[in-house]
């Protein structure tokens, strides 16, 4: 069966990873696994005692002293009982450090106090975790918080006050939280910052321990039985008193375990509190703390694990996003890579068939700019009569057409007919910067290819090659369009046109030239209307053929040169192209070793559930 300090123990190793996770005490939010957790906050007015009760329990003299505020950062304190061996301390922040020298200890939480706060009387809530390994401690987890003050001192602004207890109640208010609550015996119980406060978060004192110290310093004739004993304040759980180290004591340097045997010897002898002194003392109060916090741990088994079972789900689905190790040899590089390129063309197509939006721009393109820019074509100077009376002079030569002007109607046509090629191209172009949007667009919406920039710039210009092709393609097949419509007129349109000429408007004007302007104005009119004809034609036929050519394509072989181009590389060119973002490759190893920490944890908390 498990044991109260394995299992105590346990809970160690689990608050240590949610530290990993950031998800720690007074940083975790609501429904957090550290909240699940219960932990023991140690809360108490500044000069109180806390620091001295904190090392009677550890049995080390391991805290910053000095006057003011000493305490600027909470201290998470995990005790770990070993069975023999070296005591050591080892610090979150520098796991691979080991402290033998508990001097060094407290140097290491002052330096590392300063590195967050300055070298000011600054606060901040971002805790330090030390684990302290000893055979003279219990299993335990202990939050030291920075001691209750009523006024701000030099140096301090005027918010400390505040300040201090929204932190202190950040911690307290969880209601997995036992309290510690340090109060000198020599000052009035009903003054007690550590007392008023716990009486606000805890009204009915299930959750609070109190502690007397400083029961040595009393005035004489004075005791305190009566708290001690529960008649003055009255907690759930019994009083605790303890006599802490005299000045002169660490002036002397007397160590911890010698201070515990002064103590029990002074509760031994006190004709007050001889009667209490199995229930008094810093080993009593670790070990009742400790009973404590296995029971409340124990009942506590099934949320606990629920939370954690919840917490794994979280991670693993983390480890979908971010993407799953890979493997080291070459088909399973080859295979994740075709996978990326399949979840990125999942996506392309989705853009041009509407799933995702961006597509509908290249109907855009043929309903506004295509017609647009047909519309924009200049016939109207170009037929003019001007112009059409130089083509059929200079078509005609020496000698002037006898009845239709056949050479002068073939070159008036052809060079109309040249003028679509512009936004025939522009279109084709047009269409092309489209779907070079929806590589980009598609590439940034596939979570997949997150994780390897390597092969999104791999796939990103192996698809803007294909493009390029598809859009030479599309440009000669719409030119092609446009050639050949110069190439071959349609012969029916020009016999339905009518032979005779028209009658002279213009009684004033010579009756030669009369009929030589209708003449040519007929000519123009009859190539505009053939024109027209050819515009609504051209209209239909170049969005067909670039969807053919360009569109089409994209959506069937946009990537098909480029799975050639994979298949025929080695395992280390492969590798090259999964060359994943560092930071996100960690973030990955740190969520895997969590995972992994919580798996065993949930294990290990099942199978004492069921013991």
């Amino acid at each position: 069966m498990a044991t109260m300090e394995s299992l105590i123990g346990l809970v160690n190793r689990i608050q240590r990873a949610c530290t990993v996770l950031g998800d720690h005490g007074g940083g975790g939010g609501e429904g957090s696994l550290w909240e699940a957790l219960p932990s023991v906050a140690v809360v108490g007015g500044q000069s109180s005692g806390k620091s001295s009760v904190l090392e009677s329990i550890v049995g080390r003299d391991f805290l910053p002293r000095g006057s003011g505020i000493v305490t600027r950062r909470p201290l998470v304190l995990q005790l770990h009982k070993t069975d023999g061996g070296h005591e050591y301390a080892e610090f979150l922040h520098a796991p691979r450090k080991r402290f033998t020298d508990f001097a060094a200890v407290r140097k290491e939480i002052a330096d590392e106090t300063d590195r967050i706060t300055g070298k000011t009387k600054a606060i901040s809530n971002v805790p330090i975790h030390l684990s302290i390994y000893s055979p003279h401690v219990v299993n335990l987890t202990l939050i030291d918080l920075p001691g209750l003050t009523k006024v701000a001192v030099e140096g301090q602004p005027e918010s400390i006050v505040q300040d201090i207890e929204n932190m202190v109640r950040a911690y307290v208010d969880k209601p997995n939280c036992i309290i510690l609550a340090i109060s000198p015996a020599n000052q009035d119980i009903a003054t007690s910052d550590a007392i008023k406060l716990a009486r606000d978060v805890d009204p009915s004192g299930d959750r609070t321990f109190g502690v007397l110290t400083k029961l040595d310093l009393m005035d004489k004739g004075t005791n305190a039985v009566d708290v001690l004993e529960g008649r003055q304040y009255r907690l759930q759980h019994p009083w605790v008193g303890i006599v802490n180290r005299s000045q002169a004591d660490i002036n002397k340097n007397v160590d911890m375990l010698s201070a515990r045997r002064k103590e029990k010897e002074y509760f031994e002898s006190s004709p007050e509190y001889g009667h209490l002194a199995h229930k008094m003392g810093a080993e009593y109060l670790a070990k009742l703390l400790s009973q404590h916090l296995e029971a409340v741990i124990r009942a506590k088994i099934p949320s606990i694990i629920a939370m954690i079972n919840k917490t794994i789900d979280e991670i693993e689905a983390q480890l979908d996003r971010l993407g799953r190790p890979i493997g080291g040899d070459a088909g399973a590089q080859l295979y994740t890579i075709l996978d990326m390129c399949r979840a990125f063309d999942r996506v392309f197509k989705e853009h041009l068939d509407g799933g995702r939006p961006g597509g509908d721009r290249i109907y855009g393109v043929f309903d506004n700019q295509l017609p647009a820019a047909l519309k924009k074509l200049p016939f109207d100077r170009h037929l003019s009569m001007q112009n059409v009376r130089k083509v059929i002079s200079e078509a005609d030569g020496y000698q002037p057409h006898l009845i239709a002007p056949e050479q002068g109607y073939r070159r008036l046509i052809d060079s109309s007919l040249s003028y679509f090629k512009g936004p025939a191209e522009a279109s084709v172009d047009a269409v092309h910067l489209v779907l070079k949007e929806l590589v980009r667009r598609s590439i940034a919406a596939t979570e997949e290819l997150k994780r390897f920039p390597t092969l999104q710039s791999d796939i990103a210009a192996a698809a803007n090659d294909s493009l390029e092709r598809f859009r030479e393609d599309g440009r000669k097949t719409v030119l092609r369009l446009v050639e050949m419509e110069a190439s071959y007129l349609t012969v029916e349109f020009f016999r339905k046109l009518p032979t005779e000429p028209e009658k002279a408007a213009d009684k004033n004007t010579p009756v030669s030239d009369r009929y030589q302007d209708n003449h040519l104005r007929r000519i123009g009119s009859n190539v505009s209307s053939y024109i027209n004809m050819v515009c609504e034609t051209l209209r239909n036929t170049v969005p067909k053929a670039i969807v053919h050519c360009q569109v089409k394509e994209a959506k069937r072989n946009l990537l098909n040169r480029f799975y050639a181009h994979v298949g025929s590389k080695e395992k280390k060119q492969l590798s090259a192209m999964l060359d994943e973002d560092p930071a996100l490759m960690e973030k990955r190893d740190a969520l895997v070793k969590r995972l992994e920490l919580y798996k065993s944890a949930r294990n290990e908390i099942d199978s004492v559930a069921w013991k």
